[in-house]
């Protein structure tokens, strides 16, 4: 039995073809421009293609395999905690700005300070304090005074 190691012409082209494809469905259509960041399903791909063009007659190594998987699963976690991190800082921020509530607080309005009472919150994401008729966001307060009412 022969085998040869070098490929045709045919088989370069489609190999040439194949990589191509790839690399348009890893860019999904954003020109020849390669995204700076992988995420999960951008490492499922390259595992998948990797699998599929692997030589037959010297197939990946076991321990290689697993590592990958590893990395995969390890990749993965690590974006579901930040996802829950994320969730749980802006539940915190909007904790944050309902406790300033009734409050007398002092704001940055970018040169000026603005004293005066809480009155309303907003949720949301960025929350939203109302105080003398006017809502400013919550990361602009210098100074809270709890308790004490002008």
């Amino acid at each position: 039995m022969d085998i040869s190691l070098s490929l045709s012409p045919q088989e370069q082209s489609k190999v040439a073809a194949d990589v191509n494809s790839f690399n348009k469905t890893l860019n999904d259509g954003k020109g020849s421009k390669a995204s700076t960041v992988l995420d999960k399903n951008d490492f499922l791909k390259i595992l998948i293609t990797q699998l599929s063009h692997q030589d037959p007659t010297q197939p990946m190594d076991d321990k290689e395999f697993v590592a990958q998987m590893a990395q995969f699963s390890s990749l993965e976690q690590m974006t579901n905690m930040s996802e829950g991190l994320t969730k749980v800082a802006d539940l915190l921020a909007r904790t944050q700005a309902i406790s300033m509530l009734g409050s007398s607080v002092d704001i940055d309005t970018g040169g000026d300070t603005v004293s005066g009472v809480v009155d309303a919150v907003t949720g949301g994401q960025f929350p939203q304090l109302l105080v003398n008729g006017q809502y400013y966001d919550s990361s602009q307060v210098l100074k809270v005074k709890t308790g004490v009412k002008e």
